[in-house]
C-alpha cells in the first residue's frame, strides 16, 4: 500500500481532491481510515462547532494526493442528532462549513449486509462518484457467510470492494476508485410499496439478488454475551476490569516512569555542566525542564489508562458495558447512550462532551455534558498519584491483585462517578425534567484488538499530551519560575516566600486556609487554573526540587506543609473543581452560549470547596 503524507494546511492541501468516508455506526469507519492513512492525520473542527472532523492525506500509487474526511457515523439521511446532520449536509454539499467533496466512500459491515443496503440508495442519491465497501469481508468468510460482489455493484449501479480494513485486504481496490472516481453513480429506482419502507424492500432484493448468506452466528459471541450482559454476572466482571486497570496504572507503570525520570535527571545534568550559573540556566534547567518534565513523566500512567480503554472499545466490550449501565443510568433519569461519553470523560472530558452529540434526546445530551467533567479526567491522575504516594503507605490488600495505593485511587474515581450521578438526577428531576426514551444500540461482533490500532490511538494521545506540556505547562511554568525569581537581592534569587509569587499566594491564603492548605499550595491552584496537572510543575518549582511521586525529598515536603486532613481536602477540591478552560470553551461553543459553563463552573467550584471543607474538619 502506498504510504501516507504528511497532513498540512498549506493552499496546496486544501486545493486537493476530498474524498467523504461515511457509514454506519460500528462498521469499523476509524480502523479504515487508519488504515489508509497511518499516522498523518489530524483532528479539526469544522468551523464555529465542536463537531469533529478528521483529515488525512494519502499518496496514491501514480503519485497524486489524495484528502480523505471522515464523517460522523449515520444511521438514515433523516437526522436525529447533529452528527448526523453534519454528515448529510457535507454529502448534500449544503453544509456552509466545509466544501462539498469529490467523492464519496460509503464503507457497510458484510456481516450484517442486508440491513446496511437500506443506506445505498440515499448515499448514492447525493450524485457523487462512490464506492460501496463492504468490510469486515474476513470476518463474514470465516463465519460461513457469502456475497457476489459483482452481483451487488450490478444492482447498486457502482463499484462495490470486499476489504478487512483490519487486516489490509482488498485495499488495493479502493486506492484504484481514488486515482479514478470521476463517473456519478446510476440512481436507484425504489419499488413503490405499502407499509413497508422502499430502501428495506430494494435491500432484501439485492441481497437475494447477489446471493447473500449472511455468517452463522459467533458461537463465542453468544457465549460470551450470555456471561458479560448477565444481570449480576455482568457487573461484577466489569468492576473486577476496572480494578485491574487502576491497579496496573500504580504497578506496570512504575518501571517507564522510573526510566523518563532517570532520563530527565540525566539530561538536566548534562546541559548542568554546559551552562554557567546565571538567571538564564535557572530557567531552563528549573523552569522549562524541571517543570515540564515534572508532568511528563506521570505518560506511561495515562497512556496506560488510554490503552485500557482501547482494548474495551476496540473488543466490543464497551458497547456490552453501555448496555449493562442502562439499568443503572435510568435510575438517576439518563439512558445507557450517556455510558459512553461519560466513559471516555475518564480520559478526557472535551472529547466526551463532544461525544454526547449522538444522544438523541436533547435534555438528556446537556445533562450529559454537565456532569462530564465531574468524572475523573487522566488531568487528575498526576495530582492524585502524587498525594497518595505521599500520604497513603503502599500495603495489599487482595495479595499482589490490589493494593492501598491502588484503592485509594479507585475510590476517588468512584467518588467522582457518584457524584455525577447524582448531580444528573438532580438535574433530570428539575431543569432537565423529560420522558425517557427507549435505549437501543447495535452490539458490535466480539475482535481481538490490532496492535495497529491500539498503537495509533496511543501514538495520538501521547502527542496531544506533549503539546499540552510544551505549550500551555511551559508557558504556566516559566512564568510562574519568573515570579518565583524576583525581586533579585545581590545578584541572587530571593526566597520563595520574599518573592512575587509568594507574595500572591500570601493574598490569597485567607481563601484556601479553611481548607488546611497554605499559600504554596494556593499558588499551585491559581496555576492549576489552566490544566489541573500543571500544580505538580508548581510544587516543584516552588519547593526546589523534581517533582513526581516517587520522589521522597518532595512528598516530605508536603508531609511537613499538609496534614492528612488537608491532604484530602486537596484531593476532593481537585475531584470536583472545573480546573481546564479547554472544557469550559467547549462546553460553551456545545451548549451555545455561556449560561451553561458559568452555571457548571460555579456549581463545581461550590462542591470541591465545600466537600474539601468537610474532608479537613472530619480527617483535620
Amino acid at each position: 500500500m502506498a504510504e501516507a503524507g504528511a497532513v498540512a494546511d498549506s493552499p496546496e492541501q486544501r486545493s486537493l481532491r476530498t474524498v467523504a468516508i461515511c457509514g454506519p455506526p460500528n462498521v469499523g469507519k476509524s480502523t479504515f481510515f487508519n488504515r489508509l492513512t497511518g499516522l498523518h492525520q489530524k483532528v479539526a473542527n469544522y468551523p464555529g462547532i465542536t463537531v469533529e472532523k478528521r483529515i488525512g492525506r494519502v499518496e496514491l500509487p501514480n503519485g497524486e494526493h489524495v484528502e480523505l474526511l471522515d464523517l460522523p457515523g449515520i444511521v438514515g439521511l433523516h437526522p436525529r442528532s447533529e452528527d448526523e446532520r453534519i454528515s448529510v449536509d457535507v454529502l448534500k454539499g449544503d453544509s456552509p462549513m466545509s466544501g462539498r467533496p469529490s467523492a464519496a466512500i460509503l464503507l457497510l459491515d458484510s456481516t450484517n449486509l442486508q440491513a446496511q443496503l437500506r443506506l445505498v440508495p440515499g448515499i448514492l442519491g447525493f450524485g457523487l462518484p462512490t464506492l460501496v465497501v463492504l468490510n469486515m469481508s474476513d470476518d463474514l468468510e470465516a463465519r460461513g457467510g457469502s456475497v457476489d460482489i459483482e452481483a451487488v455493484a450490478k444492482q447498486v449501479g457502482a463499484p462495490v470492494a470486499a476489504v478487512s480494513a483490519r487486516l489490509g485486504t482488498g485495499m488495493e481496490t479502493v486506492l484504484r476508485f481514488l486515482e479514478g472516481a470521476t463517473a456519478p453513480p446510476q440512481r436507484v429506482e425504489l419499488p413503490v410499496l405499502n407499509n413497508i419502507p422502499a430502501e428495506q424492500r430494494w435491500a432484501t432484493g439485492v441481497a437475494r439478488q447477489a446471493h447473500y448468506h449472511p455468517p452463522e452466528p459467533s458461537l463465542w459471541g453468544r457465549r460470551l454475551d450470555k456471561v458479560f450482559l448477565h444481570p449480576i454476572a455482568g457487573p461484577l466482571i466489569f468492576l473486577a476490569v476496572v480494578v485491574a486497570v487502576f491497579q496496573s496504572i500504580f504497578t506496570l507503570a512504575v518501571p517507564l516512569m522510573d526510566g523518563v525520570e532517570d532520563f530527565i535527571g540525566l539530561t538536566a545534568g548534562w546541559l548542568g555542566t554546559l551552562m554557567p550559573d546565571s538567571m538564564l540556566k535557572g530557567l531552563l534547567l528549573d523552569g522549562v525542564w524541571g517543570g515540564v518534565g515534572s508532568v511528563v513523566v506521570f505518560l506511561p500512567q495515562i497512556l496506560i489508562l488510554f490503552l485500557f480503554i482501547g482494548i474495551l472499545e476496540d473488543s466490543g466490550y464497551l458497547a456490552r458495558a453501555a448496555v449493562i449501565a442502562d439499568r443503572s443510568m435510568r435510575a438517576v433519569g439518563l439512558e445507557g447512550r450517556s455510558f459512553i461519553p461519560l466513559m471516555s470523560s475518564y480520559a478526557c472530558a472535551v472529547p466526551a462532551i463532544m461525544a454526547a452529540r449522538t444522544i438523541e434526546n436533547q435534555r438528556d445530551r446537556m445533562a450529559t455534558i454537565f456532569i462530564a467533567p465531574l468524572t475523573t479526567c487522566s488531568a487528575r491522575l498526576p495530582v492524585y498519584a502524587l498525594l497518595i504516594a505521599a500520604f497513603i503507605p503502599e500495603r495489599p490488600i487482595l495479595g499482589p491483585f490490589l493494593g492501598t495505593r491502588a484503592t485509594v485511587l479507585l475510590g476517588m474515581y468512584a467518588v467522582g462517578f457518584a457524584v455525577a450521578c447524582a448531580t444528573a438526577w438532580l438535574l433530570k428531576s428539575t431543569v432537565l425534567k423529560s420522558s425517557p426514551l427507549p435505549f437501543m444500540l447495535q452490539l458490535p461482533p466480539y475482535r481481538w484488538p490490532t496492535i495497529r490500532s491500539l498503537s495509533l490511538r496511543l501514538f495520538d494521545r501521547a502527542r496531544v499530551f506533549l503539546r499540552r506540556a510544551g505549550t500551555v505547562i511551559l508557558v504556566t511554568t516559566i512564568v510562574l519560575w519568573f515570579l518565583a525569581s524576583v525581586p533579585y537581592v545581590d545578584g541572587q534569587p530571593p526566597e520563595i516566600g520574599d518573592s512575587l509569587a509568594g507574595s500572591i499566594g500570601k493574598t490569597i491564603e485567607p481563601l484556601v486556609e479553611p481548607l488546611g492548605l497554605n499559600w504554596k499550595i494556593g499558588i499551585g491552584l491559581i496555576t492549576s487554573m489552566a490544566a489541573r496537572e500543571v500544580i505538580v510543575g508548581t510544587l516543584g518549582t516552588i519547593y526546589g526540587m523534581e517533582a513526581d511521586e516517587d520522589s521522597p525529598d518532595l512528598q516530605e515536603a508536603l508531609r511537613s506543609d499538609l496534614s492528612y486532613g488537608s491532604a484530602i481536602a486537596l484531593l476532593m477540591y481537585f475531584a470536583f473543581a472545573m480546573q481546564c478552560m479547554s472544557t469550559v470553551a467547549v462546553v460553551r461553543r456545545e451548549t451555545g452560549g455561556w449560561k451553561w459553563p458559568i452555571a457548571q463552573f460555579a456549581y463545581m467550584l461550590a462542591l470541591a470547596y465545600g466537600t474539601g471543607f468537610a474532608a479537613y474538619r472530619i480527617f483535620g
